[in-house]
């Protein structure tokens, strides 16, 4: 298999599940659907749908996406532990894999017994997996443990296990769903120098892990799914950010909310950073500029404008407004755009949502609140408790 060959093609992969509607059926509904050929209750749920990609000989891609996406369903279609729906997979090389915890395993057989067993499926002799299993047994770190059932084992071990059995069998792809997310800091470390070997050796590699930084940093391309389908493929920054703003989108999602009366309206809010540059992404100690337009169907006097930064639970850290900064709006009519300038930005790093309003200078009448409705990310080198950065300093009281 040559270097530019395809290791894995997928072509209109498509996996469905039918679901039952409701559990709570009579055993004779349920013998008169099967005897009438009725799917009653039943709806059909696409895990995946019209996925297309080929991984080359020797590459590492990661697999990327929210809980649900479709990540683990993708790795099983590959590995052939179950079938596609629609489209088709192509493989070429011996296959490997580490779908989940403890998978192959039997929990009655010990775990030298299932380091044979795994050889086994994978077509190596005993002879050959005996030749290997002080490799595995030195990896997985189990030796006191190895003749007890694996059913005793901790979830760590059950993954060391599995981990070392996987890259021990010499496959030319591994297949591996969230091992980074089980075990200690140490064996982290010799998972990751263990894919590195393994990638130097020209072998192909598929990962799924929420690990962000990890798989940027291994992978030389990165899969993006969303609600089973490819959101975005390619270079692993750029990915990597694209499903980051999603993330953050769906936060605000879930929180935002409109309302009010309606004789002005906010129209449209635009985000820049100190360069001008639209975005969603600043800096501690930068400055972020909201650029709001608004439209008023009649005039309306006094009107006061506010805005308040909210963490990720909704909780308001900080807001003001234009009465309370003594920015007098005498009267609003037609359309217009007021300009908010926060500079410096002194919020630690993560998510925070942004909440605009236009409300009468009593407080009594809100013409329009457009609350949690923005996400942003704030980034920073710098470490401290809390949301907000204070300054302070220290010195020695010598009196």
């Amino acid at each position: 298999m040559s270097g530019n060959e395809a290791a894995i093609a997928a072509e209109g992969l498509g996996k469905r599940y039918r679901l039952r509607g409701s559990a709570s059926r009579s055993l004779k509904s349920a013998a008169l659907d099967l005897v009438t050929g009725r799917s009653r209750g039943r709806r059909d749920f696409w895990a995946l749908r019209g996925v297309n990609f080929v991984v080359r000989r020797g590459e590492t891609l990661g697999i990327i996406g929210a809980n649900g996406a479709g990540k683990s369903t993708l790795l099983a279609l590959l590995a052939g532990t179950t079938a596609p729906t629609e489209g088709r997979v192509t493989t070429r090389g011996a296959i490997s894999s580490l779908l989940e915890l403890g998978a192959g395993f039997h929990p009655d057989l010990t775990g030298r017994e299932n380091v044979f067993l795994a050889g086994a499926i994978m077509g190596l002799s005993r002879r050959q997996m005996r030749a290997r299993l002080d490799a595995v047994v030195s990896f997985a770190g189990i030796e006191p443990f190895l003749d007890q059932p694996v059913r005793h084992y901790s979830s760590g071990m059950y993954v060391r296990l599995g981990f070392a059995v996987a890259v021990e069998v010499d496959p030319d792809i591994l297949l591996i769903d969230e091992v980074l997310a089980v075990g200690d800091a140490d064996f982290q470390r010799k998972c990751l120098a263990r894919m590195k070997e393994f990638k130097d050796s020209g072998k192909t590699m598929l990962i799924i892990s929420h690990d962000l930084p990890t798989i940027g940093s291994i992978s030389d391309r990165i899969l993006l799914l969303e609600e089973g389908r490819v959101r975005g493929l390619g270079d692993p920054g750029e990915v990597v950010e694209t499903y980051r703003s999603l993330s953050r989108r769906k936060t605000a999602e879930g929180r935002a909310r409109e309302w009010g009366t309606g004789e002005v309206r906010i129209t449209g809010v635009g985000l820049r950073d100190e360069t001008g540059a639209v975005s969603e992404r600043f800096r501690l100690d930068g400055a972020l500029e909201a650029r709001i337009a608004w439209r008023a169907a009649q005039r309306i006097e006094n009107p006061v404008f506010g805005f308040a930064i909210s963490d990720a639970d909704g909780r308001v850290i900080h807001g003001s407004n234009t009465q309370i900064a003594g920015f007098a709006l005498a009267g609003l009519e037609g359309e217009g755009r007021l300009c908010l300038r926060i500079e410096p930005l002194t919020l630690a790093a993560g998510t925070y949502l942004l909440s605009f309003s236009v409300h009468s200078a009593d407080h009594r009448r809100n013409y329009h609140r457009l609350d949690n409705r923005f996400a942003i990310a704030v980034e920073s080198d710098k470490t401290f408790d809390g949301c907000v950065d204070m300054h302070s300093e220290w010195r020695c009281d010598e009196e």
